[in-house]
């Protein structure tokens, strides 16, 4: 069955590619060239960060990787016998062409039936948080990645498959020159990490109005704002209470961060209107991906609260509506989409199948089943009609 043989053509927010060994470092100058190498370690390859070895990705060669969706039960039924994230994975699979080409991965789109897609990095993001103290190093980096991702996937292959840069925002002209860049070469979303700016003077949110010069020039580009969940550095905050100095590692048991999980996006979404910027660009359009949907009730309800004691805190301009109106979001398969939908409506809710990764789910079309008791519009923006639109394909 072709794409076209659904009820509906799916249009998925969120598919992942894996990197080759090159893709950080093909295009990277050579001053910077020692900032990432690959190590052995006991006979596995290891990924170095300027000396430091890092686990974030157990295999970054993605040489073999875990199965597509072999999380699926555990997020259906729990985890009751205390399995470690290595069992819920089982056995793990040849990476094959068509997670490191498009080509290939067109031919397995329409096996599982999926029309167009936005392409994900994978290695990417670990970049920004291990080199937060070095801005220029940041840029350097990214501006690689950007170069071999457009080498080998190109930003817009065939009309189907839309590959999404990076774009770091330490220096502003730095950000604005590789936006450009990118937009110049077909690129119709960016990605920029839910996370504050790391910088010269320190951290500090995306949408203070420092910042505005480059949101003005997204604006003006009319590109998709995409933030996709990520290292976003808030392991410092686990640490304080762990008393620890470790890395993020996301497949590694951690009940504490497990409770705060969603707290970098829900601190990102905050900052769109505490600091401005979506009130100063009404115009944004921004895409949460790979973040669920848990968080947003809360969000909304506590800004309202806000809102009602300190309007003037943002312009008096409501920020629960600017929220409403601009930022769309792709909710897990096993969550409420009735009540995401009553709450944001339909036309602000994106499918997205998470495909390859093991969070995700091995049949992308399986995601249809979870929302069948909407009504059939709803359903069409859902799973891909709000993306379209989103990206005026």
């Amino acid at each position: 069955m072709s794409p076209s043989q659904l009820p509906y053509p799916l249009f998925d927010a969120d598919n992942h590619l894996y990197e080759t060994k090159e893709a950080l470092t093909k295009f990277l100058p050579d001053k910077y060239k020692k900032a990432i190498q690959y190590v052995e370690v006991e006979g596995r390859t290891k990924i170095a960060i300027r000396g430091q070895i890092s686990e974030y990705i157990p295999n970054p060669t993605f040489d073999v990787v875990a199965r597509p969706g072999a999380m699926e039960d555990y997020f259906k039924n729990g985890n009751p016998e205390g399995k470690s994230k290595r069992e819920i994975f089982g056995k793990p699979i040849k990476a094959i062409p068509a997670f490191r080409e498009p080509a290939p991965r067109l031919e397995l789109m329409d096996e599982l039936k999926i029309d167009r897609t936005l392409m994900f990095p994978t290695l990417a993001s670990l970049v920004e948080e291990r080199m937060r103290d070095n801005p220029e190093l940041i840029h350097a980096v990214v501006h690689s990645l950007n170069q071999w991702l457009y080498e080998t996937w190109s930003f817009n292959y065939k009309e189907r498959i839309f590959t999404v840069p990076v774009i770091s925002l330490p220096i502003v002209d730095k950000a604005i020159e590789e936006l450009e860049w990118c937009v110049e070469r077909g690129a119709k979303a960016i990605l920029v990490r839910p996370a504050p700016v790391p910088g010269f003077k320190g951290l500090r949110s995306f949408a203070l109005p420092e910042f505005d010069p480059f949101w003005k020039r997204v604006v003006e580009l009319d590109v998709l704002v995409t933030q996709h969940s990520s290292d976003s550095g808030y392991a410092r905050y686990n640490q304080d209470w762990e008393g620890s100095g470790e890395e993020m590692l996301p497949f590694v048991t951690n009940a504490f961060r497990m409770v705060s999980e969603w707290r970098p996006i829900q601190d990102a979404v905050s900052s769109w209107v505490c600091h401005g910027a979506l009130l100063r660009f009404p115009e944004l359009r921004i895409a949460v991906i790979e973040n669920g949907a848990s968080w947003l009730p809360h969000v909304l309800q506590t800004l309202t609260d806000v809102y009602k004691k300190a309007p003037e805190g943002f312009g008096m301009q409501d920020p629960v509506a600017a929220i409403k109106k601009s930022i769309h979001v792709s909710p897990f398969w096993e969550e409420d989409f009735s009540k995401l939908t009553s709450l944001i409506g339909a036309e602000r809710v994106l499918f997205g199948s998470d495909y390859p990764h093991p969070e995700g789910l091995a049949e992308p079309t399986t995601y249809i089943s979870h929302i069948e008791h909407l009504p059939f519009e709803d359903q069409k923006l859902v799973m891909g009609g709000n993306m379209a639109r989103l990206l005026k394909v």
